[in-house]
C-alpha cells in the first residue's frame, strides 16, 4: 500500500486512537483542532486554527490525501470547502444531516425506522403546544451542537415549560429547538457499523449501554437481544449507510421497550460505545474506519469473547485494579482531569459471560466502583 496521509478534523481521543490504529498501516496523520493541547497532538502533528479559517484548512487539504471527522460538530461549511479540494468521509451531506437533530429524525422517520414523536419548536406557544400533543415527561433540546447530555432540558410538568423556554428558548435562532416524546425504555444498545466505498456493510455486534447523567458510564458486547431485536437493529443501520451513502464507521443508538427498538441518535463518526473493539474485536473500529475512508478492504468484525468498555470521567482511577485482570486493557488519553471530561477508559475481555462478570466485579470492588459496574454483572450474569 503506497504510503498515505489522513487528515483529521478534531483532535481529541478519538483522533488519537485512530493514529495509534494507523500506525501499525504505516499511515501517517494531520490533525486539526482550535484547541493547541488537544490530546491527539500528543501522537501526530496537529495545526491549531479555528475550524473556519479557510487559509488554514486550504494548507491544511495540501498536506493530505484524504481527511474524516473525530468530532461532528465540525461546521458542514468547512467540510464541504475541504471536499472541494480532497476527498472527505464521511461526507458533508451525512455529516450535516447528524448535525442536525429534526433533519436526522426527519430521515429515521422517512426510512421507517421507528423513533419517539418529536417536533420543531419556535416559540413558547409551540413549545405548550406541543408538551400538551406529547404528554409529560418530555425533553426540550437544541437541534445542533449538543452532546453528552448537553443542551437540553427535561420537562416533568407544566411548571417546566416556563423553566425550559427560559433556558434554552434563547437557542431557536442559533441552533434550533426540537421537542421529543420521552421514552420510558429498560436499556439503551448502539450499533457501531462500517461501510466502505465499494458499499461493503459491517456491523460489529450490538452494544448495551450505561449513562450517568448523560455520559456514556459502561458497554457490554454483545448486548442481550432477541434475534428479531438483533436483526432489526442491523437493519436499520444498514438502511441508514445505504441512504446516506455512508463511508466510514458509525454509531446508531437505539432505545429499548420490550421487544421494540426506538430509534434516538445517530453519530457519524467512531464511537465511545465501541471502544472494546479494539481488543474485542477482530478488527476495531478505528481500524476499519482508516480502511473504509481509504478505500481499503474492510476487516472482520467478529468478537473475541465478551467485552465491557469502563469509561473514566473526570480524573483516571488506579490502573493497577483493571491491570491485574487477565483480560483487563488501560487507555489513557493523556488529558487533564476535569470535571466531566472523558479522560480513559478500561476495557476486560473475557472467554465467556461468567468469566467478564468477574473480572468487572473485581475492578469496581478495588475501585469502589461497584454502581458503575452493577448494570453490566447484572445484564452478563442474567
Amino acid at each position: 500500500m503506497t504510503v498515505k496521509t489522513v487528515g483529521i478534523l478534531g483532535g481529541g481521543q478519538l483522533a488519537r486512537m485512530m493514529v495509534l490504529a494507523g500506525a501499525p498501516m504505516g499511515l501517517r496523520f494531520e490533525l486539526f483542532d482550535p484547541a493547541a493541547d488537544a490530546c491527539g497532538g500528543q501522537v501526530a502533528p496537529l495545526q491549531v486554527a479555528a475550524f473556519e479559517d479557510e487559509a488554514a484548512l486550504a494548507a491544511f487539504a495540501e498536506r493530505v490525501d484524504v481527511v474524516t471527522f473525530d468530532f461532528e460538530n465540525v461546521p458542514a461549511r468547512s467540510a464541504q470547502f475541504l471536499a472541494d479540494r480532497v476527498p472527505v468521509h464521511p461526507s458533508p451531506d451525512a455529516l450535516a444531516v447528524a448535525q442536525d437533530r429534526l433533519s436526522e429524525k426527519t430521515l429515521f422517520a422517512g426510512l421507517g425506522i421507528p423513533l419517539p414523536p418529536f417536533a420543531d419548536i419556535r416559540s413558547r406557544d409551540e413549545l405548550a403546544a406541543r408538551v400538551g400533543e406529547f404528554g409529560l415527561p418530555c425533553i426540550l433540546k437544541t437541534r445542533r451542537f449538543g452532546y453528552d447530555g448537553k443542551g437540553q432540558f427535561r420537562l416533568r410538568s407544566a411548571a417546566d415549560i416556563d423553566a425550559a423556554w427560559a433556558e434554552l428558548g434563547g437557542q431557536v435562532e442559533r441552533t434550533g429547538l426540537i421537542l421529543e416524546g420521552f421514552v420510558a425504555f429498560e436499556r439503551e444498545v448502539s450499533v457501531v457499523a462500517v461501510r466502505g466505498l465499494d458499499g461493503e456493510f459491517r456491523a460489529w455486534p450490538v452494544t448495551g449501554n450505561w449513562h450517568v447523567n448523560g455520559v456514556l458510564s459502561a458497554s457490554v458486547a454483545p448486548a442481550r437481544l432477541s434475534p428479531a431485536q438483533y436483526d432489526a437493529a442491523i437493519g436499520y443501520a444498514r438502511t441508514l449507510a445505504e441512504k446516506l451513502d455512508y463511508v466510514g464507521v458509525f454509531a446508531l443508538e437505539l432505545f429499548c421497550r420490550g421487544e421494540e427498538l426506538l430509534a434516538n441518535e445517530m453519530a457519524p463518526r467512531v464511537h465511545n460505545s465501541g471502544h472494546w473493539t479494539i481488543e474485542g474485536s477482530e478488527t476495531s473500529q478505528f481500524e476499519n474506519h482508516l480502511r473504509a475512508v481509504l478505500g481499503l478492504p474492510l476487516g472482520d468484525t467478529r468478537m473475541l469473547g465478551h467485552a465491557c468498555m469502563l469509561n473514566w470521567i473526570g480524573e483516571m482511577p488506579d490502573a493497577d485494579a483493571v491491570l491485574a485482570q487477565p483480560g483487563g486493557h488501560w487507555h489513557d488519553y493523556g488529558k487533564q482531569p476535569r470535571d466531566g471530561r472523558k479522560v480513559g477508559h478500561a476495557t476486560l475481555r473475557g472467554d465467556d459471560a461468567a468469566q467478564l462478570a468477574t473480572e468487572i466485579e473485581a475492578v469496581g470492588t478495588r475501585l469502589q466502583r461497584a454502581e458503575q459496574v452493577a448494570p453490566a454483572v447484572a445484564t452478563l450474569r442474567r
